[in-house]
C-alpha cells in the first residue's frame, strides 16, 4: 500500500505540531484492544479547537508524519503505536501521511480519512436478507474510492466487539487496521488505500467476552492453497467467449431437452491438473462421449481434501487447489465451447467445524443455530446453517446466484437435501423438537429452499437446480406458487437403490425381484427426475459397477452394458460417475483417480473396458438422435409397458415416445441365454422394426447374437432374438 518506499530521508526534517487533546482511557483501551465499534472517530482528521487534529495507530513506526502540499509536519507520539499533533487549519486539507520505520519509510493514505465505500442501499438490503448479489457488498473489493485505489473490507459480524483487519504486510497483527460498525446491518466496513489483488488477509475479531482470534472472509472470493487459510484479495479479468451458448442455454426447458451428465471429481480426474489443463481434456472427452452435461463434485474451497469437498469453508471461492478463479472461468468457459453444460455440486446444509471459518463467526452462533443440539449435524460433525435467520438464508442464496452469474453455472446439484428437510434427520426421540404445527419438516428450510430456487431461476434463465433427496417428500420439483420446492430435477435415488439390488442377484434369482426393476414407474412421474449412478454408489466398500455384478468378467461386463442400456431407455435423465464409462473394476480413489491404465494397448483386457465406453458413446449418440428417449420424459404419454411381468424370463420391454407419437422400443434380457424368437406387442402402425443398438454387439465385447434385418409385426406382434445380458432398442423401419 506504499506510494513511495524510500530508505533515505529527506534532509529537512519535518516540522512538529502541538500536542493534540488526549484520548479518553475508555477510547484508547478499546481502540488498541481492537474492541472499537467507531475508530474513524478517533484515528484521521478531525477539527479540534484550534485547528484539525490528526491522529494515526501505526504500530513499530519510528516516526509519522502529516504531507500536505509537500510539507511534511511531525506528529507526537503517544506510546503504543499511537501518533497526533494539531495543525492550524481552518478545514481537513487533502493530505498523506510519511511513516518512518527502522530502514525503511512510506508515503501512505491515511485510510481513516474516507468515508464508508458501502451505500445505504446495500446496507438496507442486507438487514433486508435480500441482497441477491451480496459478493459485491462484504468481502474484499478492489475499488477506486474518492479517487484512490484499494480495497473495501466489510464483513458481517453483528456480536463482535470490535473487528480488524489482519493481513500479510502486517504479519496477521490487526492492531494497525480497525474497523468500524455500520450499525444496525452487523456490517463492519474499512477502505485500505494501496491495497489490491494478491493480498492474503484475515479479519481478527474481538468477541464480546474478551476473546481475539483470526477468521477468513465467509464471502472471500479467493483462498490461499489449502492447508493455509488465509482469503486473497482478488478481481476477475476475464473476458467470456461462451455468448452463443448462454444466448441460447434456455431454449428448451431442461425437462424437455436430452440431459446425460458425465459426474466428475476434477482433482482426481487427471490428478496433477489445473483448471486450465482440465480445460484442455475434459470438455474434448465428455464431447467425445457425447455426455451433454458434467457435473463438477464440489469446487468450493474446502480444507480437508477427502472430504471430496463437500465440508466447504470457502463458499464463494474456487478451490485454489486447481488454479484461480479466472482459470476455473476458462474451465467453464472451454466447455461450453464445446457444447458442454456445467454442473456444480452445492452445499448448502452444513459446514465445517474449523476455528478459522464459519464456525461461531463472532464468538457466538451466527451462521449455526445458537440451541446446540439443533446446530450439530449428528451424521458429519459438522454444523447446520440456521435457515430461519434472515443473513444466513441471504448468504447462501447470494452464494447460488453467485456461481451462476460470475461462473457462467448452468446447473446446481443441491447436496443432502433431505437432511435439510427433516428436523429429526439421524436424530433420535428427544434430539429434536417439532415445528410450531407440532411436525417434522424444517419450515426454514423449506422457506429457504424456494427463495433459492425461484431466485436462481428468475436470475439465470436456462440454470436447472437439481435435488439430492433421498425421501418421499411431496412437491420437490412442484413449482414454488403451487407449494413445491422448485426444483427442476430431482436424483431418484429409489430407482438407483432397486435397480442395483436386483442386478446384484445372479440371474436364477432375479424373477423374484422383478418387482425391483418396475417399481420406480409407480412413481415415475411424481417428479421430474435423474437416475443417478453417482460417486456414492462406487465407495466405500459399495464396489464398482461392474464389481457389484455376479458371474464371470464376460457376464459382469455384459450385465454392465445391459444395464446401461436399460439406464438410458428408462424415463428419466442419466448420471454417471467418471470411471464406471470403461467399467473399471476397483472403486473410485480421491487420490488415484480414474484407472486409465486399463484402456492402455498393453493392458490383456483393454478391449473389454474400451467395448463398454464405445457403448456409452453410441448410447449417448443414439439417445441424443431419439427425441422419444428424452422429450416426454416427465409425461405419462411418453411411457408403455410392454413386457412388464415376465419375471421367469428376466425380460423387461417398454416403449417409449416423443411428442409426435414416434416410438423406441426397448428389451432387456437380464438372463445369460439367448431367446430365441421372443414375441412382443407392438404398435399396429409400425410396418417394420429395425435394430438401432444392441448392448452384446461384437463392438463393445458382446457375443454377436443381432437381428441384422428388419422384422416385421405378425398380428400385433414381433418376434426377435433376445441376446444373453443384454439390452436392445429398435425403431421404425425406414427404407
Amino acid at each position: 500500500m506504499a506510494l513511495r518506499d524510500t530508505s533515505i530521508p529527506e534532509p529537512s526534517g519535518p516540522v512538529p505540531s502541538p500536542t493534540a487533546p488526549a484520548l479518553s482511557p475508555e477510547d484508547r483501551g478499546r481502540l488498541l484492544a481492537g474492541a472499537h465499534h467507531d475508530p474513524h472517530a478517533l484515528l484521521g482528521a478531525h477539527p479540534v479547537p484550534g485547528g484539525i487534529v490528526f491522529r494515526a495507530l501505526r504500530p513499530f513506526a519510528r516516526s509519522v508524519s502529516v504531507v500536505i502540499g509537500g510539507k511534511r509536519t511531525a506528529l507526537a507520539s503517544e506510546g503504543d503505536g499511537l501518533f497526533s499533533g494539531v495543525l492550524p487549519l481552518d478545514a481537513i486539507p487533502a493530505y498523506t501521511l510519511h511513516v518512518a520505520y527502522d530502514g525503511s519509510e512510506q508515503e501512505v493514505h491515511d485510510p481513516y480519512r474516507f468515508l464508508p465505500a458501502l451505500g445505504e442501499l446495500d446496507l438496507h438490503l442486507i438487514r433486508e436478507g435480500r441482497h441477491e448479489q451480496l459478493w459485491q457488498a462484504l468481502g474484499a473489493e478492489p475499488m477506486t474510492h474518492e479517487g484512490v485505489a484499494g480495497t473495501r473490507f466489510t464483513v458481517w459480524a453483528p456480536n463482535a466487539q470490535g473487528v480488524r483487519v489482519a493481513t500479510d504486510f502486517t504479519y496477521w497483527d490487526g492492531t494497525q487496521f480497525p474497523m468500524r460498525s455500520l450499525g444496525a446491518s452487523g456490517v463492519w466496513e474499512l477502505f485500505l488505500p494501496g491495497v489490491g489483488e494478491g493480498t492474503a488477509y484475515k479479519f481478527e475479531i474481538h468477541s464480546r467476552y474478551g476473546h481475539r482470534f483470526l477468521k477468513a472472509d465467509p464471502m472471500a472470493r479467493r483462498c490461499e492453497e489449502p492447508p493455509n487459510t488465509a482469503s486473497v484479495v482478488t478481481a476477475s479479468h476475464y473476458e467470456w467467449g461462451d455468448a452463443e451458448w448462454m444466448a441460447h442455454r434456455a431454449d428448451t426447458p431442461v425437462h424437455e431437452a436430452p440431459f446425460s451428465v458425465y459426474e466428475v471429481h476434477l482433482p482426481s480426474w487427471r490428478p496433477g491438473l489445473t483448471y486450465r489443463q482440465l480445460a484442455e481434456e475434459l470438455p474434448k472427452y465428455v464431447k467425445d462421449l457425447g455426455f451433454t452435461h458434467v457435473e463438477l463434485m464440489p469446487v468450493a474451497e474446502h480444507p480437508f481434501h477427502g472430504s471430496w469437498g463437500y465440508q466447504v469453508t470457502g463458499f464463494y471461492a474456487p478451490t485454489a487447489r486447481l488454479g484461480s478463479p479466472d482459470d476455473f472461468r476458462y474451465f467453464v468457459d472451454a466447455c461450453h465451447r464445446a457444447g458442454i453444460g456445467v454442473i456444480m455440486d452445492w452445499v448448502p446444509a452444513h459446514f465445517p467445524k474449523d476455528d478459522w471459518a464459519l464456525a461461531r463467526f463472532d464468538g457466538d452462533p451466527l451462521y449455526e443455530p445458537g440451541n446446540a443440539q439443533r446446530a450439530e449435524h449428528p451424521d458429519w460433525g459438522t454444523y447446520e446453517f440456521d435457515f430461519a435467520r434472515t443473513e444466513v438464508r441471504n448468504f447462501l442464496v447470494a452464494n447460488a446466484v453467485y456461481w451462476c452469474e460470475e461462473f457462467h453455472i448452468d446447473g446446481l446439484r443441491v447436496d443432502a437435501v433431505a437432511s435439510m428437510l427433516y428436523l429429526d434427520y439421524s436424530r433420535e426421540d428427544g434430539q429434536w423438537e417439532p415445528n410450531a404445527y407440532g411436525g417434522r419438516e424444517d419450515l426454514a428450510a423449506m422457506a429457504f429452499l424456494q427463495e433459492m430456487n425461484a431466485t436462481v431461476y428468475r436470475r439465470a434463465p436456462g440454470v436447472v437446480t437439481i435435488a439430492e433427496e433421498s425421501t418421499a417428500w411431496g412437491g420437490v420439483t412442484r413449482p414454488t406458487d403451487t407449494g413445491g420446492l422448485g426444483f427442476g430435477l430431482k436424483w431418484n435415488m429409489g430407482w438407483m437403490h432397486d435397480s442395483l439390488e436386483y442386478i446384484a442377484h445372479e440371474p436364477v434369482h432375479r424373477k423374484y425381484h422383478h418387482h425391483e426393476m418396475t417399481f420406480s414407474m409407480v412413481y415415475a412421474y411424481s417428479e421430474n427426475y435423474v437416475l443417478p449412478i453417482s460417486h456414492d454408489e462406487v465407495v466405500h466398500g459399495k464396489q464398482a459397477l461392474v464389481s457389484k455384478m455376479p458371474g464371470d468378467w464376460w457376464q459382469r461386463r455384459a450385465t454392465v452394458r445391459a444395464y446401461l442400456g436399460f439406464m438410458w431407455g428408462h424415463p428419466g435423465k442419466q448420471l454417471l460417475y467418471m470411471g464406471q464409462e470403461f467399467a473399471q473394476g476397483a472403486e473410485w480413489s480421491v487420490e488415484h483417480g480414474p484407472e486409465w491404465w486399463l484402456l492402455d494397448d498393453g493392458y490383456h483386457s483393454a478391449g473389454d473396458h474400451r467395448g463398454v465406453r464405445d457403448l456409452v458413446r453410441d448410447l449417448n449418440a443414439v439417445y441424443r438422435a431419439t427425441p422419444a428417449l428424452w422429450q416426454c420424459d416427465t409425461r405419462p404419454e411418453g411411457f408403455r409397458w410392454v413386457a412388464v411381468d415376465s419375471a421367469d424370463d428376466n425380460v423387461f420391454a417398454f416403449l417409449r415416445y416423443d411428442a409426435e407419437g414416434r416410438p423406441l422400443l426397448a428389451v432387456s434380457n437380464f438372463s445369460p441365454v439367448v431367446r430365441h424368437d421372443y414375441g412382443l406387442w407392438v404398435p399396429g402402425d409400425v410396418a417394420a422394426w429395425q435394430e438401432t443398438l444392441n448392448t452384446d454387439d461384437p463392438r463393445y465385447g458382446g457375443s454377436g447374437v443381432t437381428n441384422t434385418d428388419p422384422v416385421k409385426p405378425e398380428d400385433g406382434c414381433v418376434r426377435i432374438t433376445l441376446p444373453p445380458l443384454a439390452t436392445v432398442w429398435l425403431t421404425p423401419f425406414a427404407p
